[in-house]
């Protein structure tokens, strides 16, 4: 790009700020109409509930912004890549998404897309576009060159379903080829997807795997969402708890994601989670259990009470049986014997454990809801925590941004 056409995407940055929303709204609308086909790589729950919207309208602020200098958004390339990867996003579909884009920005900004500002976002959106797919074929190609790797949808089918608690149920999923699997890394995700016949379409969603890593199986922990009404309930959350049954077939994607244990580890680990966000870090723990990993690890995890405190009984076994590891759980109303037991009340506050390693190079897994995630974040922060020994993981389009 020349200095004049980042300077014209500079000067969109106000009118983004103001109403990405608005474009991104007009941009999906234009897009299913045209190709109602891309419904079925879509979340489309996320579409009603805007998210989806918002989060993309935070992508073309960001890339917007730092047009003089966009490699400074290359680990946000990479989490969303790998996000791509997973619903097996291809180049040709950057052709489909360009074409609406621009078209859009057209339409919205009306008198102000002039022919200079037009051109611009133009090329601009080409250039990240071969960033992008550039940067996700090194992805494909990575998996297709590991040990009983492969890209695209693979047949699976469900060998075990087991209930871990309340509202989480575990699934076992086998290759129907009866072939081995490719290791995921501890930490990273599968993508399942499922034909909903009330909604006529096939619908993704990414589910951390929860096991050890191992050639044999993935295992998903699914919790059953409820929204306030039942329209708003996980669409496919529910379909799993409701109607998907030892034997089902389920097609995947190789294990995928960049919120994964570091490779040069040496040095106490924290994991934090809130909620279902506890799946990811059971295959972390199990993981340095498995390796004797030889520094202190501890677990804090909240939630709302024993009955949806999925895999306590393991965890429980773990602490007992390896001494460097510890877990301190918080539940909101816990009972008079459970406070005996050392469950404190309240939501998961760090401030409360005296013994939270803060060595340097401690390294800070976080996971759970939005607002979790950004309480522990701030609350590590004024402990003196360096952002580099933070990592988190939001389920979801991915709306928080701590720079």
């Amino acid at each position: 790009m020349t200095d004049e056409q980042k300077q014209w995407i500079t000067a969109t940055v106000p009118f983004l700020k103001e109403h990405g929303v608005l474009l991104t709204k007009h941009f999906y609308q234009n897009m299913f109409e045209h190709n109602p086909e891309l419904k079925n790589m879509f979340n489309m729950s996320n579409q009603e509930s805007g998210k989806q919207q918002t989060a993309l309208a935070m992508a073309v602020l960001a890339y917007a912004e730092n047009i003089a200098n966009p490699a400074v958004l290359m680990p946000v390339v990479d989490r969303i890549g790998h996000k791509h990867v997973s619903l097996d996003i291809r180049p040709e579909h950057y052709q489909i998404i360009g074409r609406h884009l621009i078209a859009s920005i057209k339409e919205v900004l009306g008198a102000a897309a002039t022919v200079e500002i037009v051109a611009a976002w133009t090329i601009a959106y080409q250039q990240l576009a071969d960033v992008m797919s550039g940067h996700e074929r090194g992805i494909y190609e990575q998996k297709v060159v590991e040990k009983n790797g492969w890209t695209g949808w693979r047949p699976f089918f469900v060998g075990k379903k087991i209930l871990e608690s309340a509202e989480i149920t575990s699934f076992y999923l086998y290759a129907t080829d009866g072939g081995k699997v490719m290791p995921h890394v501890p930490g990273q995700y599968i993508s399942v997807r499922l034909f909903l016949p009330e909604m006529n379409l096939y619908q993704s969603r990414q589910y951390s795997v929860s096991s050890t890593p191992t050639q044999e199986y993935y295992r998903i922990s699914v919790k059953k969402e409820k929204g306030e009404q039942k329209a708003t309930d996980g669409k496919i959350s529910n379909y799993f708890h409701n109607f998907i049954n030892e034997g089902d077939k389920i097609d995947l994607t190789a294990p995928a994601g960049n919120f994964t244990l570091a490779s040069d580890l040496n040095a106490p680990v924290v994991l934090i989670s809130g909620g279902v966000g506890l799946t990811p870090l059971m295959s972390m723990l199990q993981n340095l259990v498995d390796v004797n990993y030889d520094h202190d690890i501890m677990w804090l995890h909240g939630c709302r009470n024993r009955e949806v405190h999925a895999f306590k009984s393991e965890l429980d076994q773990i602490t007992r049986e390896k001494e460097n590891v510890s877990q301190h759980v918080f539940y909101n109303l816990p009972t008079t014997s459970e406070i005996q037991e050392g469950i404190l009340e309240g939501f998961l506050d760090i401030n409360k454990i005296a013994s939270l390693p803060q060595f340097p190079g401690t390294r800070y897994y976080v996971c759970g809801p939005s607002a979790f995630i950004q309480k522990q974040f701030q609350d590590l922060l004024a402990k003196g925590i360096e952002k580099k020994f933070i990592h988190f993981e939001e389920f979801g389009p991915g709306l928080l941004q701590f720079n």
